[in-house]
């Protein structure tokens, strides 16, 4: 695999494209991350404590991003609307052989929220992983209390698969996800037309595109 692609969609509120996060994002993400502390802090990931481990940098962050995609088992992307950052979505965990699958996590400034940029964004990583990687099962992991990214796999068509009480370390204490999944099986075209018209005019739609550059 080894690169990141750059994907690409006209929306109502601008160009929404997914692409590499760079070093040179860092103050931009900082920024985004210092605004929305509270925003995100409750659905974050913590290092459980006496875990030894330390919080990466942003640097460091990146370059494990960059490792991991050139290992075949990450896709970070930075998402940017009209080329200013303002979220990221991650395909990880991503194998190939007899499982062909990935997880998918996300997040987005506040200040964009509720424009339907989330689930274009998502899926049109979700694409991507099954037409170009040909995996066959993507999951999303969800608490239960986040409430915003419930609406996110509703909108997808993701079904519900259980519970996975304990699963993360969330906000400070190992918190209970419920498990959402979709298999190639149940796709019928792209996942981001299916989502796309119930946030774009017929003016703005065009297919999203893959940049090799």
């Amino acid at each position: 695999m080894g690169d990141v692609p750059v994907l690409t969609r006209r929306t109502d509120s601008g160009v929404l494209s997914l692409r590499e996060l760079r070093r040179r994002d860092a103050r931009a993400w900082r920024e985004v991350r210092a605004h929305n502390h509270a925003w995100l802090s409750r659905w974050e990931a913590t290092v459980p404590p006496g875990s030894g481990e330390v919080v990466p940098s942003f640097g460091q962050m990146v370059s494990r991003f960059r490792a991991e995609a050139r290992a075949g088992r990450t896709l970070a992307w930075a998402m940017t609307l009209d080329d200013r950052l303002v979220g990221q979505v991650t395909a990880a965990g991503i194998m190939f052989g007899s499982l062909r699958g990935a997880s998918i996590g996300y997040w987005i400034d506040s200040r964009f929220a509720g424009r339907g940029l989330t689930p274009i964004a998502v899926a049109m990583a979700c694409d991507h992983c099954f037409a170009t990687l040909r995996l066959h099962r993507i999951e999303i992991v969800v608490r239960p209390e986040n409430a915003a990214s419930l609406r996110v796999v509703d909108k997808l068509g993701f079904r519900h698969e259980g519970s996975r009480p304990s699963f993360l370390h969330i906000d400070g204490q190992w918190r209970d996800h419920e498990v959402f999944a979709l298999v190639e099986e149940e796709l019928t075209g792209r996942l981001v037309d299916r989502i796309a018209t119930r946030h774009e005019s017929p003016r703005t739609g065009f297919p999203a595109t893959e940049d090799p550059n």
